[in-house]
Parts: structure tokens; sequence; C-alpha cells
């Protein structure tokens, strides 16, 4: 963000994003806006669901928000899956959409990547940023990653340029980015590595480097995304369908808000309890060995994953949630 940020505050200088984006793109947002001496009040939009009661946001709305404040937004940050409901974006769509505007437009894959198959390349993606601690199993803190389009990362003057700035867009530089050639010369002129690796601030742990790359294996070793994402299809299907199932009393106890559309969502579904109910049934699920994740005040966050989850792991779960849920009711 700070390398494709440039806000005219006399022209482009909105960032649009969603009202209900995960806490840290808010963060970024509001100190890139403050950090150009720019007000968040005025520079920054956000997307709202039209209806209170589903927080779904369509693609149309995107685009009708897109639309009305195309002529003075620089920038727009969504997710590629929306955190807090599980519903996939259109990123390609909006992407062409946001392109045809002449707005760059950044994606937060950190729910998305090694859920779904992406081709941010094909789909023309400006940019992109992920961690790997979720679906790629890299363990907490692990090394993040990031895409910046082949377009956006052009270097166009040779290390012996004496002005090398003048040949690549401006970004944050570090000795990491540094192009190799030069990097143990000591020299203090910055000569970008050509693409997104000359946007690298420090050396990788090694670490983190380790572990992400016994994961990346694992998904080597199943195919790749393809076949893993026709099994989340199938599995986050059949714990739908699982749910349903359940017994009338547990059901008008929670709705699911996650898009009921196979391609409209990845693996996860998230469950919207009663009011007051989360706690106690977390409770009761981690009482019978099931670990899944809360999002206050209401929200369960269930998503099988296809490279370690089978289909026995839904039914154990529903099962669980099923007990603990009418538990919750009973004790309230």
């Amino acid at each position: 963000m700070s390398a494709f940020y440039r806000p005219d505050p006399n022209g482009r200088h909105k960032i649009i994003l969603e009202s209900k984006a995960f806490p840290s793109d808010h963060f970024a947002v509001l100190s890139q806006i403050r950090h150009h001496g720019l007000s968040p009040e005025t520079s920054m939009v956000t997307i709202e669901s039209p209806f209170a009661e589903d927080p779904i946001i369509s693609t149309y709305d995107i685009q009708a928000l897109i639309s009305k404040h195309a002529a003075d937004t620089a920038l727009i940050l969504l997710p590629g899956i929306q955190y807090y409901t599980g519903q996939l974006f259109d990123i390609p769509t909006i992407t062409a959409y946001a392109r045809k505007h002449g707005i760059f437009i950044i994606w937060d894959l950190a729910h998305a990547v090694g859920n779904v198959p992406l081709s941010l390349h094909d789909w023309d993606v400006d940019a992109a940023a992920w961690c790997t601690y979720k679906y790629l199993n890299g363990g907490p803190g692990c090394i993040g990653g990031a895409f910046v389009h082949s377009r956006n990362s052009l270097v166009t003057t040779l290390i012996t340029d004496h002005q090398p700035e003048r040949g690549y867009g401006n970004r944050l530089s570090g000795w990491w980015g540094n192009d190799k050639g030069t990097r143990f010369r000591m020299e203090t002129k910055f000569h970008p590595v050509k693409g997104a690796a000359g946007f690298q601030l420090s050396n990788p742990s090694v670490l983190d480097i380790t572990s992400l790359c016994a994961s990346l294996e694992l998904f080597e070793l199943a195919g790749g995304m393809v076949p893993l994402r026709e099994k989340s299809k199938r599995m986050t299907a059949f714990l739908e369908e699982c749910l349903s199932l359940m017994s009338d009393d547990a059901k008008k106890l929670y709705r699911i808000i996650t898009p009921s559309d196979p391609d409209q969502r990845g693996a996860q579904l998230s469950l919207l309890l009663e009011h007051g109910l989360l706690d106690a049934t977390m409770h009761g699920l981690e009482e019978n060995g099931v670990i899944v994740d809360e999002r206050k005040p209401s929200v369960v966050r269930a998503a099988p994953a296809p490279l370690y989850n089978n289909f026995k792991d839904c039914v154990s779960f529903v099962e669980a949630f099923e007990s603990a849920l009418l538990a919750a009711q009973k004790a309230k």
C-alpha cells in the first residue's frame, strides 16, 4: 500500500474497503491516509451490505460504489474471502471493473490462499498480500507473501545506472529487495530486483521458510489446488447437509451466513448463533475435542480443510455442535 497509494488531495485520494474488513486492514488504511496528511473522514469509503440482516456484499453493490466514487478514488482494498462470513468475492470481475475506472486494487488473500485456486496474473490483479499460517499451515507468525503484477514491478534501468530510481516504481526499499549483483558492494543506491522480489525488505527467517516449505510439499503431493478445491467443495457441502439434519430445536438456535453457492465460498461456514450462546457452545465443543474458531459476539467458524480433514470429521463436528448448542440454550 505504501508503494501504490499515491493520493492527490485535489484529485484521486480515496481508499475503498469493506466496512467489516479485518481490523488490521482498517489500521493499514487509516495509517496510510493519515501518513499522507489526509483525513479518513473524507478519504476513506466503506462498502456496506444494503441489508442489515444479511452481511453478504454482492458484486453489483461493489461495482455501484466504485462507480459512485471513481473520479476521486486512488485505491481499493478488498478480501479474496471475507474472514467473518466466508464469502468468496469475484476477484477477476471486480478487478476488471476497478481497472476500467483507472483504480489500483489490492487483494487481501489471507483466507483465500491455500483455500481456493488463484490466478492473480491472469486475472490482471494489481497486487495482493497474504499470510501463510491459515490454510497453508505455516504456523503462527510465519512469513507472509505478496504478489505484484509484472506491469507494476518493472525495472528498466541497469545496475550500472547512477540514477536507478528513474527506472522503477517507488516503494519502501530494503536490503533484500536490492539486486543481488550490487547487494554486497555496500553502495548507497537502491537497485531493485526485478518483479515482486524487489519489494522485499529483509531476509526471511529460516524457520519460517522451513515450516512453510514442508507444508507446500504436501500441497504438491496432493496434486495442487484443483483437486483440493474439488474435495473442499464436496466436504463443505456435506457439512452443510449434516447441519440441515440437526433437530429442529437445535436449528432454530443458529443460521448459516456464508453463501450457499459453493462458487461463492471457500471451505468455511460461518454459523451465527442466537445472542448469548457463543461462550457456552465453544466450551462444549472443546470438551468434546472439537477445535473451531469463534468471532465475537456470536459466530462459530467451521472450515473443514481438504488437505487433512475428512467427511467423518464433519459428522463428528455436527454431533458435538448440536449437543453443545442445546446445552448452552438450556443453561442460558
